[in-house]
């Protein structure tokens, strides 16, 4: 039985790079009866083209469907499209979601923008704790830099589509050739050009993963009180407060609002904003609240496919029949 990690996806078939060879595999039936998901990123154990076993992965990103990643860099431009704070907050939060460290490159920098915008970068994220670096894709400035961070590391970039990302690694390594496209001179936004995700090998020790993109980011999957987690600038002042579900908007005795001056008020706008996609979820789950049968069950350590509720009721009515037959059979 050999072992890979799965490096594309693409249709039925899985592609998996075993450090010397590539294989072209199928999914086991059995896996597939219990829906058990597999990502790029997953390491698999797999014999005569058919992958047979999932290994535990270290972590995940469900859209896109990544996992087993060492960092997140999040790519943002200063210029064309101009820099959107919100979005990288959006960002941020989604690696502290997943606990998965993120650094932030801020591509562009030949467009020189203006003084008081790198300023902002560095006095909201530089207390955060954040690897930051400052790239031009097209004038080759602060490479070196970043590709200091992919060393040694299983990397995803994400960003705003338009900002750069496969300008980057192309300029690292113009052997990869990754499509890009312009931003639009009239909406300032540029278009995916990467429809699947896919393990690029930068060098002998670094590895990227190219996406299709991070759109439609939205906290509409977890419950309002647990939002402010996703900020460390806001949960260090939480536990402080009166009342322990304090959402920190206007309600008494909330340490946050007390501290708000120590907070970049583009942090906490986005903080409201995803507030307010948590209270969506938090109301559509309380008039949903159907319970969802799980496609398989843990026996002896083992992921076991369950059979459905309507094929175990047929199966207790075909014994039932089975018992008052040989009931019937024993009296006559």
């Amino acid at each position: 039985m050999a072992e890979g990690q799965i490096y594309k996806i693409h249709s039925d078939f899985y592609y998996v790079d075993d450090g010397q060879k590539y294989y072209e595999c199928k999914i086991r039936e059995v896996l597939k009866k219990q829906k058990e998901k597999f990502f790029v990123g997953d390491f698999v154990e797999f014999e005569n083209g058919v992958i047979t076993k999932l290994i535990a992965r270290k972590n995940f990103i469900k859209r896109p469907s990544v996992a087993n990643i060492d960092q997140i860099i999040i790519v943002s431009s200063l210029k064309e499209p101009d820099l959107d704070l919100h979005q990288l907050n959006r960002y941020i939060a989604l690696a502290k979601y997943y606990d998965i460290p993120a650094v932030l490159c801020f591509n562009k920098e030949d467009l020189k923008c203006e003084r008081h915008i790198r300023e902002k970068i560095r006095n909201i994220y530089e207390p955060l704790g954040y690897k930051i670096v400052y790239t031009s894709a097209t004038e080759h400035k602060g490479l070196k830099n970043f590709e200091k961070l992919l060393i040694k590391k299983t990397s995803v970039l994400c960003g705003n589509s338009g900002v750069g990302k496969s300008s980057l690694v192309n300029a690292i390594n113009p052997d990869l050739n990754l499509r890009t496209k312009q931003v639009s001179e009239k909406t300032q936004r540029g278009t995916h050009t990467t429809r699947h995700c896919e393990i690029i090998k930068i060098n002998n020790t670094s590895r990227i993963v190219d996406t299709p993109g991070f759109s439609n980011v939205k906290f509409d999957f977890i419950m309002p009180a647990d939002v402010d987690l996703l900020f460390d600038d806001i949960a260090k002042f939480r536990d402080e407060c009166k009342y322990s579900d304090c959402l920190h908007i206007n309600e008494d005795g909330c340490n946050v609002l007390n501290n708000i001056d120590k907070i970049a008020s583009t942090r906490y706008e986005s903080y409201l904003a995803f507030i307010d996609e948590a209270k969506e979820y938090k109301e559509r789950i309380k008039y949903e609240g159907k319970k969802q049968e799980h496609s398989k069950k843990i026996v002896h350590n083992k992921h076991i496919a369950k059979i459905s509720e309507k094929k175990r009721q047929s199966a207790r009515n075909t014994l039932k029949q089975n018992i008052y037959k040989g009931i019937e059979y024993e009296n006559e």
